[in-house]
């Protein structure tokens, strides 16, 4: 059941309109405990870890779906709020987890997260959806996150790639990214100085991008959870995408459920 909604009207339309809004101290209670489970994560990371290693660079480390396996990240999932946060930015009767993904980005890594959008990477249709981007350590405005207001409204999904530059999906024609970084006061970007316990919330098709950490003293880890709202559906990316839960048995346009999907919020 879902109490009232812990985030003001001005927050809620922001997201809404812009696509994306930051969220100060909602989660510094657990910030301690999300550090101990990547700990535990980069001790013994999964199939599914995702690490990059650029030639004379730090290292970026990455793993995704582990909720069931570390316990920190569990009772953060299950215990936090969440569920509630998300339906309220997303006005969701219901707010149902997708999935989570650990990103630390050690000092001197040189690889640049590029502009893309994560709703063509991703398994689920829906007309609500919200990412979490919660740091763990300080990040300074060079190393934050950079989202493109009001870029999930454009109508479009440009074509994924991945880092090193080639399309995911073979024969993809849709839509490439814009050179946003060739003109960037064509845009309205958001990014801010962060402190643990604060989040970064955007939508799925939010564009965002980060740069790499070759100024940094200290590491950048960050743990994402990614949620769904009303009539959340399954879509078939042919066990590509990220994650691929190339697992699951749902059929596409089938209703997004199963044990990897709980119900984290409800309205009364």
């Amino acid at each position: 059941m879902m109490s009232a909604s812990p985030l003001s009207s001005e927050l809620v339309n922001a997201f809404r309109d812009d696509g994306v809004v930051i969220l100060r101290g909602v989660f510094t209670p657990w910030i301690e405990s999300l550090r101990e489970g990547i700990d535990r994560l980069m001790a013994s990371p999964s199939p599914l870890e995702r690490s990059y290693q650029p030639t004379n660079s730090a290292p970026f480390f990455q793993d995704l779906c582990n909720w069931q396996r570390i316990p920190e990240f569990r009772a953060f999932i299950e215990d936090s709020s969440l569920g509630v946060l998300a339906a309220s930015l997303m006005g969701a009767r219901e707010a149902r987890f997708f999935h989570d993904h650990v990103l630390v980005k050690e000092p001197g890594t040189s690889l640049v997260t590029p502009w893309h959008q994560d709703r063509p990477y991703y398994c689920v249709s829906g007309p609500q959806s919200v990412s979490f981007w919660i740091p763990l350590d300080p990040v300074p405005q060079a190393n934050a996150l950079q989202c493109v207001a009001g870029s999930h409204r454009w109508g479009v999904d440009h074509k994924p790639m991945r880092f090193d530059g080639t399309p995911l999906y073979a024969g993809d024609d849709s839509t490439p990214m814009p050179d946003i970084d060739a003109d960037r006061s064509a845009y309205r970007i958001v990014s801010a100085v962060m402190e643990p316990g604060d989040a970064v919330a955007f939508d799925f098709g939010t564009v965002h991008g980060a740069a790499a950490t070759l100024g940094a003293v200290t590491r950048r880890r960050v743990f994402s959870a990614r949620l769904v709202g009303d009539n959340a559906c399954f879509a078939d990316r042919g066990g590509k995408g990220s994650p691929p839960f190339s697992h699951l048995t749902l059929q596409d346009g089938e209703k997004l459920t199963g044990p990897d999907f709980p119900v984290l919020a409800t309205a009364a």
